[in-house]
């Protein structure tokens, strides 16, 4: 008489997902991107989730690409040195302004007439005829500053500009569903009637540009939401994305890309003056102060890792923050400390370089699947490349425990789990010059049942340990293929079987 004995491991009831997970740029999982059904404004609650699950233009993007190892440009010094003498010696440090705002809005916001006054023939009208266009303009759209810096203005009384104030008055509209992004310059409602200087439209799931010697709302023909420092990134420590930053004096005649447009007049001929669209970067070198405010360090590694794209001119070296009353008083403060000469440009890359050349690395973490607690189980990743081999990692993502991989640097190897419960792990693909190609994983853990079997006559006495009852005691007289039939069902952690027939299989199962 035969008999084997099988231990099977605890499988929590949980649903695996089939579909490959939205991983942005920074290796953050997005998971689902949230709906907008109606309008909602910038600096609320409710417009957090809908950010961040939110993939802001293509991971290959020049907003959302790594820059820390881009080499620096020759005359990045004497950039760096013009950009500073530029400035008035009481402003010479980094500056933050809070200013760019935003509303979502859904794919069905009704499109209302706005009069384009100046740039009509450089802006989108999406339908509309000259001057004016048709724009997704929800009645509660922001306009610059709006609320942080606008004192005791109400919102229709700072979209139409009661005070006449001044300023730049930029608007910006982003429909998350369909991708638009609608910004426009010196916006105001008057009346009942919407007007600006121009409109600008781009789509987040593409890297088009505006026509060539176009601008936009901003100088350099360049969007604005993609550069925006906002309330919720800074709430999970990490900036990830380029910013906007302002110079003084840019450079006559030329625009580097991403830009389109050119703002400087005809003197403005040095080589040492920065283009509309140069990139600069925060040292390496620079020491971030511990003791700083989260926001201060995010957005600090931010632009230690994504730097920085020169988007207009003006009396500061600034970056564009959000007016939200939800940032904490003086949380930015320490940043004008922080000198131009901190700072170092970069050698950027082209439409078809760097991350937008062929050839990028393509992940795959395997499929979900089920797994122990302290025992080994194979990982069966694959990653496919055609130039330079990429670094290979796995990591932790999420979950209740410690992962310990067998070789963290193969795609395949081993992961052993610490404790139940719902894991996700990250492969990650990175040759250095493409956007880092990321793919998840996600293992249901449960605590293994361990089985002990002792013959007693005509019977096999079992008693087991792990688990959560109820346990189904399953047999198969063949294991090829093993076809198991319920035995028992029990609550307690022991059995005993009755032996028959010339083979069988044995194992307990936990649900």
């Amino acid at each position: 008489m035969k008999f084997k004995l099988f231990v099977s491991v605890l499988f929590l009831c949980v649903a695996l997902s089939a579909a490959a997970e939205r991983i942005n740029q920074e290796g953050r999982i997005l998971g689902t991107q949230v709906v907008v059904t109606s309008p909602i404004l910038f600096n609320t609650n409710n417009a957090d989730p809908v950010l961040s699950s939110l993939q802001i233009f293509p991971v290959t993007n020049p907003w959302n690409e790594c820059i820390s190892n881009r080499p620096v440009l020759a005359n990045s010094t004497a950039m760096i040195a013009q950009i500073t003498n530029d400035l008035a010696t009481n402003r010479q440090t980094l500056r933050i302004f809070k200013e760019m705002n935003f509303i979502l809005a859904p794919d069905n916001q009704a499109l209302k007439p706005i009069e384009f006054l100046d740039y009509w023939d450089e802006s989108d009208p999406n339908g509309g005829v000259d001057p004016f266009g048709l724009y997704p303009i929800p009645t509660n759209m922001p306009v610059e500053t709006w609320p942080s810096e606008t004192g005791t203005n109400s919102l229709v009384q700072w979209q139409q500009d009661i005070h006449n104030d001044g300023g730049d008055r930029h608007a910006i509209v982003v429909q998350p569903g369909v991708g638009d992004v609608w910004e426009t310059w010196q916006a105001k409602l008057n009346g009942t009637n919407w007007e600006a200087s121009n409109g600008a439209k781009f789509n987040l799931y593409t890297n088009g540009l505006r026509h060539a010697g176009w601008t936009s709302g901003d100088a350099a023909g360049l969007p604005m939401f993609p550069a925006l420092v906002r309330f919720d990134e800074c709430e999970r420590g990490m900036v990830e994305h380029a910013m906007r930053i302002v110079v003084k004096r840019s450079r006559y005649g030329t625009n580097n890309y991403p830009a389109t447009h050119y703002a400087a007049p005809s003197t403005n001929t040095s080589a040492n003056l920065p283009m509309m669209g140069q990139r600069v970067r925060l040292k390496s070198s620079y020491v971030i102060n511990t003791n700083w405010t989260k926001q201060e360090k995010a957005l600090l590694l931010g632009l230690k890792k994504y730097g920085a794209i020169v988007a207009d001119n003006g009396g500061f070296f600034s970056i564009s923050v959000t007016p939200d009353k939800r940032w904490p008083d003086s949380c930015f403060d320490h940043l004008n400390t922080i000198y131009v000469t901190n700072f170092e440009v970069i050698q950027t890359t082209g439409p078809t370089e760097g991350p937008r050349s062929p050839g990028a690395p393509v992940a795959d973490a395997g499929a979900d699947q089920a797994a122990a607690v302290g025992t080994p189980v194979p990982l069966q990743g694959a990653v496919t490349f055609s130039n330079t081999t990429p670094v290979i990692q796995w990591k932790l993502y999420s979950g209740p425990g410690t992962v310990t991989f067998g070789n963290a640097a193969q795609t395949n190897t081993t992961a052993t789990f610490s404790a139940p419960g719902v894991y996700t792990l990250m492969l990650s693909a990175d040759d250095g010059v493409h956007a880092v190609a990321y793919d998840a994983v996600v293992f249901s853990v449960g605590q293994g049942v361990l089985l002990n079997a002792v013959p007693s006559g005509t019977n096999l006495n079992l008693n087991w340990s792990g688990g959560i009852a109820p346990f189904v005691i399953e047999r198969t007289l063949s294991l090829s293929p093993a076809t198991w039939s319920p035995y028992a069902t029990t609550s307690v952690q022991n059995a005993s079987v009755v032996i028959s027939g010339d083979a069988g299989f044995f194992r307990v199962r936990s649900n």
